[in-house]
């Protein structure tokens, strides 16, 4: 069988799809109307479909094949948008103030894709393939109750691996796969500070105790802790993106408040991190006579490629497409995934396949979650072959 030559013979029907999900984009856990279109996209097929509960816009989709030999793999695609207003100017430009700057347009029609060409040679299959499409990635952690759901479990026993390409505006030219063993994705977690003071006229600052001269002092601190107290061959980053403290120049306010996000490539350093930065703040407001209210919140764990199933991945792409479309990343992406849930629970990889625009330059081109981004919707049909022959080739 030829899977790309198939899959290509599949690309109008996956592009229609694509843009009709793109018009339309939905923001969380709820998206009714993406799942509608996902339910009628896989109407007809061979398969065992759950959608999910109220609130939870999940379809999960079990193919038996032919072998049943028990096995499984399971293969995933994220449905959300991100609340953005898109700038692209595109025929198909969604107008509703959501936008799918992320691609997960295109990772849902191209796991449709999947689902298609797979069902196609269903007896052929050694194996049963699980279809995880999920909402909620975008921040809701919604791999994370999908899992709590059973997804991992549909179809029965637990799937001996699972993988997902994420599509990428730039960085990588189209049709790059780029992938790397263990750390692949940081960790996420919110560090959230409330300094209490006291408040008086800015002009006798003694007479008050100003928390935005100790929040400030805090932020600062932070970045001295992630050089000074941890390996830079373990990274750390620790970005403040909000503070928030007085209503005028001449008033000390009684509080202020700063977040920030926390990314960490190791489980050592985020439990470290952790301790430290609470530690830290809090000790600096005692140190002036002020107290602070420090919260931890934690968000997506590292995803963390299996070494053989990253392998696989590579050497599966490079079968497909040719070795220069295979990439060993050299380090890991410090953005976050919530496909991390899966790879907790059961072998796997996640790599990213390159999307640049037709005529855009890969290291200039705006970069997902812009309002500017923009996907090469040939990576359909292609991603949708690499989805199929990591299933056929996986459960040989």
């Amino acid at each position: 069988m030829d899977l790309l030559e198939d899959a290509r013979r599949l690309q109008d029907e996956l592009v229609e799809l694509r843009r009709a999900l793109h018009r339309e984009p939905e923001i969380g856990l709820d998206l009714p109307r993406t799942q509608a279109r996902v339910l009628a996209a896989l109407d007809g097929l061979p398969l065992t479909i759950t959608p999910g509960p109220p609130g939870l816009s999940s379809v999960v989709a079990v193919l038996r094949g032919g072998a049943g030999t028990g096995r499984s793999v399971l293969l995933r695609s994220d449905m959300d948008a991100l609340p953005i207003g898109e700038e692209t100017g595109l025929e198909f430009a969604a107008t509703n103030g959501a936008m799918h700057a992320c691609g997960h347009d295109l990772h849902t029609a191209i796991l449709v894709g999947a689902a298609r060409l797979l069902s196609a040679h269903q007896d052929a299959l050694g194996g049963d393939v699980i279809f995880m499409f999920q909402p909620g990635e975008e921040g809701f952690d919604g791999a994370r109750l999908m899992v709590e759901a059973g997804v991992l479990d549909a179809a029965g026993a637990r799937p001996e691996a699972a993988f997902f390409a994420h599509v990428t505006s730039s960085t990588y030219p189209r049709g790059v796969v780029a992938v790397r063993p263990g750390p692949m994705m940081s960790a996420a977690d919110v560090l959230r500070v409330t300094v209490i003071g006291v408040g008086g006229h800015a002009s006798s600052p003694f007479r008050a105790r100003d928390p935005i001269a100790v929040a400030a002092e805090m932020i600062t601190a932070l970045q001295t802790l992630v050089t000074r107290r941890f390996d830079v061959f373990d990274p750390v980053v620790v970005t403040v993106g909000s503070f928030h403290g007085g209503t005028q120049h001449n008033i000390i306010p009684e509080r202020a408040f700063f977040e920030a996000t926390v990314r960490t490539f190791s489980a050592a350093h985020r439990q470290a991190i952790a301790e430290r930065a609470v530690q830290l703040c809090r000790g600096i407001a005692e140190a002036h006579g002020l107290r602070a209210e420090v919260e931890w919140q934690t968000l997506y764990p590292v995803t963390t490629n299996d070494p053989d199933e990253a392998g696989f991945l590579a050497s599966t792409a490079a079968g497909l497409f040719g070795e220069s479309a295979a990439l060993a990343m050299p380090h890991p992406h410090p953005g976050s995934e919530d496909f991390s849930r899966v790879l907790d629970e059961v072998p796997g990889a996640m790599a990213f396949l390159g999307a640049t625009a037709p005529g855009a330059d890969p290291v200039s081109a705006p970069f997902n979650h812009s309002p500017l981004a923009r996907f090469d919707e040939d990576v359909l049909s292609a991603g949708a072959a690499l989805y199929a022959k990591l299933a056929f080739d996986r459960l040989v």
